[in-house]
């Protein structure tokens, strides 16, 4: 009976296992520097609660900044070819059949490593929207906040936020919070 048991228990395990390797998809990922230091970036695919998937193996379509780019992923990791030659936003998106998954990401590059930080996109929109209201309530500051806003954009520009990325992620942003 015990065998019997543990054997259910063995053809139950590997049917679970079978399944996730059936529906291999990149359903949400996070991006981190590449293990080698050679300035460029890892895509990871994790699970909704960024838990890395290592059962992820294929290549699989993404667009980085604009550029599509097929990735190719070995253990759930994939490594982006576009080197990081200073700080810069990065927009990475995948379509797949559950729809797409994009995120925003600001890369700061230092002397010899890559620290990406994840930006929320209602951020994007919410930063502006408060200086205008500071600058809306107190008149007086209201020079003072188009010259920090004019500072904001540039900020974003410069870094290579482009106003169609600069839209989708922050219309991303805020479907996220619904």
């Amino acid at each position: 009976m015990k065998y019997l048991l543990a054997l259910a228990l063995l053809c139950t395990f590997q049917l679970v296992k079978a399944q996730q390797v059936i529906n291999q998809g990149v359903n949400d990922f996070i991006v981190k520097e590449n293990l080698l230091k050679n300035d460029k970036l890892a895509i990871i695919a994790t699970d909704s609660l960024e838990n890395p998937l290592v059962y992820i193996n294929g290549v699989f379509n993404f667009s980085v900044n604009g550029f599509r780019q097929e990735l190719n992923f070995h253990d759930g990791i994939a490594i982006c070819p576009l080197q990081i030659d200073k700080s810069t936003f990065v927009f990475v998106k995948h379509i797949n059949e559950n729809g797409s998954h994009s995120k925003l990401y600001f890369i700061y590059k230092s002397d010899n490593n890559l620290r990406p930080f994840a930006v929320n996109g209602y951020l994007l929109v919410a930063i502006p929207l408060l200086l205008i209201l500071i600058g809306y309530l107190f008149r007086k500051l209201i020079g003072l906040m188009i010259f920090i806003l004019l500072i904001l954009f540039y900020f974003y520009y410069s870094k290579g936020l482009s106003i169609p990325t600069f839209f989708e992620s922050a219309i991303d942003g805020i479907k996220s919070l619904f």
